[in-house]
């Protein structure tokens, strides 16, 4: 797609950001996510849909229940809501989209073939598909904000290590070398950046146990073991205002650490776990012209802008 992402003349860029689809195949679950993105991008009227990750399921399921047959059908259909809109969409991958029948080069293809579609496989060398920036454009025609996308990988590939990957240390040197390059640190002022990636870092949980937050927090933070230094790159960096992550389906929860501002979407596909009484929805980012600073709040399923209730840490707490 050539048409550029930019700022609109009341100065204000919209992002939905829709998280944990997990589309199987258009059963009747998913029917359900899609009328929910159908009512959010209504409301909304975003200038940017962002998936961040599990778009589609393709792993293991019980016993009696139907698998994901078609990742590629099944792919087309969980992004059809947002192409259909004729709004601009991108996407980062999640450890279930390609798990099984497809890799991440096939579905990344099936993604390109979109008119809507912003996203780029990114440099081959580099871990994982899908690591790629998108530049915002202000008044002026030059770039006003900037946004990372990271493949956050799938499974660790190491026997030794248990539990989920982690963004690479040649995806991290990457990332460092687009901030430098696009928003130069002797730039006055630094463009302002935000980065998406599927699973959390280890930081989301330091966050939880030490800063004010706004949110819920019903499951463990499911990061990486490891702990392979994204945070302190994007401190490093300087320029990325927050970060945007999924894969926990019932944790949303939003706050600061060393001026970072980690934020968690809200869960938005149906064919999946939750908890009774967290309704499905999405994240909303409004950035505005000239701001590091975003305002951020979720629009659920039935229509309402939820607001996140306060969260203390508790200074007796354990730290993991």
């Amino acid at each position: 797609m050539s048409e550029k992402l930019a700022f609109r003349e009341d100065g204000t860029f919209t992002m939905v950001q829709f998280t944990d689809l997990h589309w199987m195949d258009g059963r009747a679950e998913d029917q359900r996510t899609r009328e929910l993105m159908e009512r959010i991008l209504e409301a909304e009227q975003p200038d940017l849909v962002v998936f961040t990750g599990d778009l589609i399921y393709t792993g293991p399921v019980s016993p009696g229940e139907k698998d994901c047959e078609d990742p590629a059908a099944a792919f087309r259909g969980a992004v059809d809501a947002a192409e259909k809109s004729g709004i601009p969409w991108a996407f980062v991958f999640g450890n279930h989209d390609t798990e099984n029948r497809i890799s991440r080069e096939e579905l990344m293809k099936i993604a390109l073939e979109h008119p809507q579609c912003l996203a780029a496989a990114g440099p081959e060398e580099l871990s994982g598909s899908g690591n790629y920036t998108l530049e915002i454009g202000g008044p002026g025609g030059g770039s006003a904000a900037l946004l990372y996308f990271l493949d956050s990988g799938a499974y660790s590939e190491h026997e030794q290590i248990p539990g989920y990957n982690w963004v690479r240390r040649n995806q991290i040197n990457w990332l460092a070398g687009e901030s430098e390059r696009l928003n130069p640190r002797n730039r006055n002022p630094r463009l302002p950046a935000l980065a998406f990636f599927h699973i959390p870092v280890p930081e989301y949980l330091e966050m939880w146990n030490t800063q004010t937050c706004y949110g819920h927090k019903y499951e463990r933070v499911c990061s990486p073991h490891v702990n392979s230094g994204l945070f302190t790159a994007l401190l490093e960096m300087g320029d990325v205002a927050g970060t945007f992550c999924g894969h926990d389906h019932v944790n949303d929860f939003t706050g600061s650490l060393h001026g970072i501002r980690l934020s968690y979407g809200r869960a938005t596909g149906f064919n999946t776990y939750g908890k009774e009484g967290f309704m499905r929805g999405a994240r909303v980012i409004k950035l505005t012209l000239g701001r590091r600073e975003f305002d951020t709040w979720l629009r659920l399923e039935d229509g309402s802008v939820m607001q996140q209730p306060v969260h203390e840490p508790d200074i007796n707490a354990p730290e993991h």
